[in-house]
């Protein structure tokens, strides 16, 4: 009895009626929830709270809404010559262009008649892309020390040029989180070039605030630049690290080579002088910051173009099919869509040459003579360099002149009618007073540079395309500039101040140029020629060249431009 007993009270414990079952489920359902919440308790104190996801706001709508930003911000961009130079030289302070490259490399090809749209738009809002940018220069910045910049994973976060996550349709101001890995110690070699990039942008905003820098050739300083110490700063960063891809495809006489003696002659012995460097010429191509086209305009009109045919189809078909082929054999082009690829060409047809391929003239940067913004030159990603009209490899006779003190003629000019511009002049100036040399033939027995050597000012008026060889010369004589012209953008205006040594006059201030030169006091005019003397040294042809000379500064402007665009690689990490 007593076991029974003991039996029937131990099933009475543990055995439940049928009617509180419920009850009884949601107490045991209970003894797994609370141990379950403890532990998430515990992971949610001991994990780190910094947070890994980038939040992105008002993304574009579509790639058109970016292609309108795009031109739109050209357009500015044009229409402000005389603020382009100082923003130019204000690129390392900020990104104008960011091209994020991630999953587009197979999809972007040659044949493609979509342009590149580029995230250049003015709005403060930023785009998928600029923000990721701001969230990897925060990164940097913490890490500058080390330069362990952050690698993002490329299957979390894979942005398309536009904007726009691969795959995914969003909305205006819709939020969007992008999961970002954790730093890793592994970085590419893209990455390297870029944080070598960033560390110059900030070695040049420093120096604005800065002392001045010892120089053993040239130290920049006067009015004659934007910011002198941002240009030394700049220049310096740029032979510390600066590194140059020659293409070495093609043949010549088209491809490296190029005119050495003509108004074209930047064209030939800036391909020469480069093809020859070994300061900044680079055999890997993994360390490049540009990539440079080594095709002479120049040469293409004389040996691809028939002059009866006034077809430039040959010239265009000859561009395209160079890119082809660089950028089949090459990964680079597609990388970047162009962006960090650029030609030079001091012919009139430079700029029809780069309009061969969309993203040529919208994403490269064009190193161009003919600098004229109503023919789409962009000041903010394209260069402009000075026509030279060279006789020699050298500048013997070329360069000299009296002191500001002892020259005579008040103004001179003497050249072909050609252009809208300079039959106005010679209307209204041509052997109509004596103060003004104005000559479409010169007399016999008058030497030009001797009259250049003896003139205040030299006239400068365009032809039919925008740029003279005259800017230079006069410089080269000690002869103040005064330019004539219209949309036209001065050679190396992202760091020269022109206004400080030079005159602008424009097209319909003609009938009172001698007025307006009356009106410069003596004292502001021996200043500025002055300038010219001191600033001429960027415009000399030297071989082999020196630094700070016409050959250095073209590569510093294309460093400059270079500096403005931020590469990202979106095909994964590649040990070192």
């Amino acid at each position: 009895m007593g076991r029974d007993g003991n039996k029937s009270c131990f099933a009475c414990c543990f055995s439940t009626p049928t009617t509180s079952s419920s009850s009884s489920s949601a107490i045991q359902l209970l003894f797994f929830i609370v141990p379950l919440i403890l532990v998430s308790f515990i992971v949610f104190v001991l994990v780190p709270r910094n947070s890994t996801w980038a939040l992105i706001y008002s993304l574009p709508p579509s790639t058109s809404a970016v292609a309108a930003a795009a031109n739109s911000s050209e357009k500015l961009g044009a229409a402000v010559y005389a603020e382009s130079s100082q923003l130019v030289l204000d690129l390392p302070s900020r990104v104008v262009k960011t091209v994020d490259v991630g999953g587009s490399s197979g999809e972007a090809t040659l044949s493609d008649s979509v342009e590149v749209a580029v995230n250049r738009s003015a709005s403060p809002q930023l785009s998928a892309v600029e923000a990721v940018t701001k969230f990897q220069e925060l990164n940097e910045a913490k890490e500058y020390s080390s330069l362990n910049t952050s690698i993002t994973d490329s299957d979390s976060l894979n942005i398309t040029i536009n904007g726009t996550p691969n795959n995914a349709t969003t909305s205006p101001n819709e939020t969007i989180a992008l999961p970002l890995k954790h730093n890793r110690q592994v970085r590419t070699k893209l990455d390297k070039v870029e944080a070598g990039l960033q560390r110059a942008r900030w070695a040049i905003r420093e120096a604005k605030n800065g002392s001045q820098l010892r120089d053993p050739d040239y130290v920049p300083v006067g009015p004659m630049y934007w910011d002198a110490k941002a240009f030394h700063r700049s220049y310096l960063e740029m032979e510390k690290q600066f590194k140059v891809f020659v293409y070495k495809e093609g043949e010549p006489p088209v491809f490296h080579d190029g005119p050495c003696k003509s108004i074209y002659s930047m064209e030939g012995n800036f391909i020469y002088k480069l093809d020859v460097d070994t300061k900044f010429q680079t055999k890997d191509p993994q360390k490049a910051h540009v990539f440079y086209l080594p095709f002479s305009v120049a040469k293409m009109v004389r040996f691809v173009y028939s002059r009866d045919s006034r077809d430039l189809s040959p010239i265009r078909r000859t561009v395209v099919d160079y890119i082809n082929l660089v950028a089949q054999k090459y990964p680079y082009w597609n990388r970047s869509h162009g962006a960090d690829h650029f030609m030079l060409a001091c012919h009139d047809w430079g700029p029809e040459a780069s309009f061969s391929l969309p993203y040529l003239e919208k994403n490269s940067i064009r190193a161009l003579c003919n600098a004229n913004t109503s023919e789409r030159f962009n000041p903010v990603k394209d260069v402009s360099i000075p026509e030279i009209n060279l006789i020699t490899d050298k500048l013997t006779g070329l360069m000299g002149g009296p002191s500001a003190s002892r020259r005579q003629i008040l103004a001179f000019f003497a050249g072909g009618v050609h252009g809208p511009i300079r039959p106005v002049l010679l209307e209204h100036w041509e052997d109509k007073d004596e103060d003004i040399k104005v000559h479409k033939y010169l007399p016999r027995g008058v030497n030009y540079y001797d009259m250049m050597r003896n003139s205040k000012y030299c006239i400068c008026p365009s032809g039919y395309e925008v740029a003279s060889p005259r800017i230079v010369e006069a410089l080269y004589n000690g002869c103040v500039p005064v330019l004539i012209s219209k949309s036209y953008v001065a050679p190396f205006s992202d760091v020269l101040r022109w206004k400080s040594f030079s005159v602008t006059v424009s097209v319909d201030d003609i009938p009172k140029l001698k007025e307006i030169l009356m009106n410069i006091s003596t004292r502001q005019y021996i200043r500025m020629q002055r300038r010219v003397l001191q600033v001429r040294r960027h415009f000399e042809f030297n071989s082999p060249p020196k630094r700070y000379d016409v050959f250095h500064m073209i590569l510093h402007s294309v460093w400059l431009r270079r500096l403005n665009v931020r590469i990202t690689d979106g095909h994964g990490v590649v040990a070192n």
